[in-house]
């Protein structure tokens, strides 16, 4: 089985000069290689339009066959641009995505974007709008298993407090990092410590699902 991700820089697997800065695909495969060979197409800046106009579902689903699974996760750019709004045509590219998955005989899921660190008074607050409840409701009018992200992030970021949760971003001051020499306090990109742990929530999940092969398939395929 193979797992193939399509999303925007929080799935990415970020170029080596902005080490520590990752997605979560980047970390995926090792929670599943015994089960699932990763590869991981998400890029940085990416909506559900760009992704496609840019080739890269093309190539996604030239390697997608059946009995793989495809994970799809957008949203964040996706809401900077107008025509891509949640109820248009964000939902619609994404109806189009599952279609064309399910072409191949793959089965895709799709995952709520997950949540940037905005602290406001020490409450954290909600940054996507309508875009991860469309998830859910498009999971559940087409019948698909559903990632749920946000929710969990959200719950993560909370547990841990406004000051415990930077540890998952990508922070630095002036002088610390090669690339930002000035510093920078990102709180939508993942220090490779908050990438590592939603990649191990994500493995755990499609085990949940029943996409983990029964230990004897996995013994006769080693």
């Amino acid at each position: 089985m193979k797992i193939l991700l399509a999303g925007d820089s929080t799935v990415a697997n970020c170029p080596t000069y902005e080490y520590p800065m990752s997605g979560w695909g980047a970390h995926l495969a090792p929670h599943v290689y015994t089960w699932g060979a990763v590869h991981n197409y998400a890029k940085g800046g990416a909506t559900t339009e760009s992704f496609r106009e840019e080739g890269l579902w093309y190539q996604l689903l030239h390697q997608a066959g059946k009995g793989d699974v495809v994970l799809i996760q957008f949203g964040h750019n996706d809401q900077k641009r107008q025509h891509l709004a949640a109820r248009t045509g964000y939902v619609e590219n994404l109806r189009r995505m599952v279609a064309d998955v399910q072409a191949k005989g793959a089965k895709a899921i799709l995952c709520t974007s997950v949540e940037r660190r905005h602290f406001g008074h020490g409450v954290l607050e909600q940054t996507l709008g309508e875009y991860p409840a469309v998830v859910r409701e498009l999971a559940a009018e087409l019948g698909l298993d559903v990632i749920d992200l946000n929710t969990w992030t959200r719950a993560l970021y909370i547990e841990l407090g406004e000051e415990g949760s930077k540890e998952l971003f990508f922070h630095f001051g002036p002088g610390e990092h090669a690339h930002w020499a000035g510093g920078l306090l990102d709180d939508t990109h993942f220090h490779e410590r908050g990438a590592r742990r939603i990649a191990g929530f994500v493995a755990a999940q499609l085990e949940a699902l029943g996409y983990k092969p029964e230990p004897e398939l996995t013994a006769a395929l080693a």
